[in-house]
């Protein structure tokens, strides 16, 4: 899933409502051991752009 998940965001990476959206269903997706790993990637890969929303959504998470 953590794969899918990543080309999922990589193509809805230009609407930024899309990407949260699309984030936070990932974000339940995905193993509990891959969180972690999908956080960093996000962070990586979208930082600059969105890394407000992808801490605020995996700050959410608990």
């Amino acid at each position: 899933m953590l794969d899918l998940s990543k080309k999922i965001l990589e193509k809805v990476s230009f609407d930024k409502a899309l990407f949260r959206k699309e984030l936070i269903k990932a974000v339940n997706w995905v193993k509990p051991d891959e969180k972690t790993l999908l956080k960093v990637w996000c962070l990586t890969t979208f930082g600059n752009q969105y890394r407000e929303e992808i801490l605020e959504i995996f700050g959410n998470i608990g």
